[in-house]
């Protein structure tokens, strides 16, 4: 009997889970929540892979190869099935041959040059991997706490992204494609600050389906099957945000998809690649404004220093033209600087002291 591909298989065992509620966005994640990750490479499992791996109903988000286990001189227990992920090679390398002499090209050291390629027909490969509950021998899980604050990380993104949001909702939380608008009840009627930001959130990864960004076919008709291919992407998004966050996800709000979501892969089984592959490019799309906005503070905190070393010399220049009081006055304010600039320097390598310990 021949086996069944990969797609109807994931996506048989989510249409079984989403009838019993149990779907991975189905389920109420806390903030503690950790997406699969292979502790080898120290990537994060993406996509379809993502989805199914959460599916497995593991506390551990670690997963691993046989071979990867007993690298780390671990070893798999007697009995434990393994789980298939799936992925994808979109290029690949070869030799780079020398125009000149037709030989293979060789850099200074005198080794063989190699060169990327984008493949034509992308390959598919799949592997066994084992959730760390299974292997034994293996450090116990070590959760990173989040460096900075979830609900002003998820505040600095919605500020970041520009949409424009409305708290005129009342009752409901919506996208509004013909408006470009977002629109949520008031903050107070939320019983919990990462409850109004998760939904926030969610509304905001609707509208990165807008033709200006994403362009995703976004359904605007309520009940019909593109709405319901819209919402299945947003929610696993909010689920994937959530967990980078430290959030949670609350599904609950969008029970009424179900029966849509089941329909959708039952007719079409790989709709849950696009699906996650969607959800993958929201979640990347919206955490960009996080990324920008650290990567601005960062830049500040260069220039600061270098700003105030410049009024420093700009102040002492100026020195001769000043009475005596005008000089102490002066001085004061370039101690003041000064001291301000190393407080700052303390800080810069306290900071690159902790990320070299989490390395």
């Amino acid at each position: 009997m021949a086996k069944k591909p990969f797609h109807e298989t994931v996506a048989e065992g989510l249409i079984k889970q989403l009838e019993e509620g149990t779907a991975p966005w189905q389920r109420p994640w806390d903030k503690d929540a950790v997406l699969p990750v292979n502790p080898s490479t120290g990537n994060r499992y993406k996509g379809i892979n993502a989805v199914h791996l959460m599916s497995q109903d593991r506390e551990d988000p670690r997963w691993m190869t046989y071979k990867q286990a007993q690298a780390e001189g671990a070893q798999v227990q007697k009995g434990e099935t393994s789980t298939s992920i799936q992925y994808w090679k979109f290029n690949d390398e070869r030799t780079r041959i020398d125009k000149s002499t037709g030989k293979p090209a060789r850099d200074e050291n005198n080794k063989i040059v190699k060169e990327s390629f984008r493949l034509k027909n992308p390959r598919v490969f799949y592997a066994n991997v084992f959730n760390a509950e299974q292997i034994k021998g293996l450090p116990p899980l070590e959760r990173k706490e989040h460096q900075w604050d979830s609900i002003e990380q998820a505040d600095i993104i919605l500020k970041g992204s520009g949409a424009n949001i409305n708290h005129d909702g009342k009752g409901r939380a919506f996208y509004r494609e013909l408006t470009d608008s977002i629109h949520l009840p008031k903050k107070e009627r939320f019983d919990a600050p990462d409850k109004y930001y998760a939904t926030a959130l969610h509304e905001l990864g609707h509208w990165t389906g807008h033709s200006s960004r994403l362009d995703r076919e976004m359904g605007n008709v309520f009940g019909s099957e593109s709405y319901a291919k819209e919402e299945l992407r947003a929610e696993i998004s909010s689920m994937l945000v959530g967990a980078t966050l430290g959030i949670g996800h609350d599904p609950s709000q969008h029970v009424s998809y179900v029966k849509s979501w089941i329909k959708a892969l039952q007719d079409d089984p790989k709709e849950i690649f696009r699906a996650s592959a969607d959800a993958e490019k929201i979640h990347d799309f919206v955490m960009s404004f996080e990324k920008e906005k650290t990567i601005q503070n960062e830049e500040l905190k260069v220039e600061q220093p270098k700003n105030e070393a410049l009024a420093i010399i700009k102040d002492k220049l100026e020195m001769d033209n000043l009475t005596k009081e005008q000089k102490n006055i002066v001085m004061a304010r370039i101690q003041e600087n000064t001291q301000r600039s190393k407080q700052l320097n303390n800080k810069d390598n306290l900071k690159q002291k902790e990320i070299e310990q989490e390395r």
